[in-house]
């Protein structure tokens, strides 16, 4: 198993930043490709940014590239977002999780989720 539990979460003013954190026990992290979803109130989970199993690529959303940046520390066995340029729209609970294969934009396809942490950007 692989836990997964995420912080760094909280309310900033728009324009402002936050780093999230993704700290994961259990199985060794870097077997694992990670990603960042999020789900805001009424709306359905989407992704933000993920991470090709094979080629090491990231991939962001159109609504954060540019301002989002996925990094890893393998060593330490943790997934950061960096988030910049916050806006009232990206208010919504961030999700890390981790997969083995499949598609990086389906969030069925990832076999660990973390408790989710939230993110509340004002105006």
């Amino acid at each position: 198993q692989v836990q997964l539990v995420e912080s760094g979460g909280g309310l900033v003013q728009a324009g402002g930043s936050l780093r999230l954190s993704c700290a994961a026990s259990g199985r060794t992290f870097s077997s694992y490709a990670p990603g960042w979803f999020r789900q805001a109130p009424g709306k359905e989970r989407e992704f933000v940014a993920v991470v090709s199993y094979s080629g090491g690529t990231t991939y962001y959303a159109d609504s954060v590239k540019g301002r989002f940046t996925l990094s890893r520390d393998n060593a330490k066995n943790t997934v950061y977002l960096q988030m910049n340029s916050l806006k009232p729209e990206d208010t919504a609970v961030y999700y890390c999780a981790v997969r083995k294969s499949g598609s990086a934009y389906n969030p069925t396809m990832y076999d660990y989720w973390g408790p989710g942490t939230q993110v509340t950007v004002s105006s």
